[in-house]
């Protein structure tokens, strides 16, 4: 599966510096980082959550979760400082990339009812975030062997501050955004 790191390398890094005009090939727009966060509420009432939640998502994503913490008290939702509610994967270079390419090609197209992701979903600094419902549209998860569907947010992280230019670079790697009607 060595394919969208070299076809960006090769076909849509030339492509973007001829269209963007871009005087030198590190001014181009790139992926940076995808990182991608999961939150497990349920980690508070059962501790084995987080453990099932983090294999889970290091199968998803060949890499290691990091597990996160509260940062303070909230006793609204019954949360203490330094307990674990989430977890975290940063992935970059081949990883971002094979990751991107089975998100695009494999992950997105099993989604029900799938008419494109949100164009407006940038942040004004060129990054863009998407959330996905259920971790069952990924190959690696085996549907027997899933206690509870829960959903991540995935950011990618360019190099751009300018969200036209991500866009372009997104739509480049294939990311099917829905037309604005």
């Amino acid at each position: 599966m060595a394919g969208l790191k070299e076809k960006f390398e090769k076909e849509i890094l030339p492509h973007l510096m001829k269209e963007g005009k871009y005087k030198n090939i590190y001014s181009a727009p790139r992926v940076v980082k995808i990182v991608i966060n999961r939150g497990v509420s349920e980690a508070r009432e059962n501790p084995k959550a987080i453990e099932v939640s983090a294999k889970e998502l290091a199968d998803i994503t060949g890499q290691k979760p990091l597990i996160t913490k509260a940062k303070k008290s909230i006793a609204a939702f019954k949360v203490r400082q330094e307990q674990e509610i989430g977890l975290k994967v940063t992935l970059r270079g081949t990883r971002m990339y094979d990751f991107l390419n089975k998100l695009v090609n494999i992950s997105l197209p099993k989604i029900r009812d799938f008419k494109g992701l949100n164009p407006k979903a940038f942040d004004g600094r060129g990054n863009y975030t998407l959330g996905i419902r259920e971790q069952l549209i990924f190959p690696e998860v085996d549907y027997d062997n899933v206690d509870r569907v829960r959903g991540m947010d995935i950011t990618i992280v360019t190099s751009t501050d300018n969200n036209q230019a991500a866009r372009q670079l997104l739509e480049a790697l294939g990311l099917p955004f829905r037309t604005t009607d």
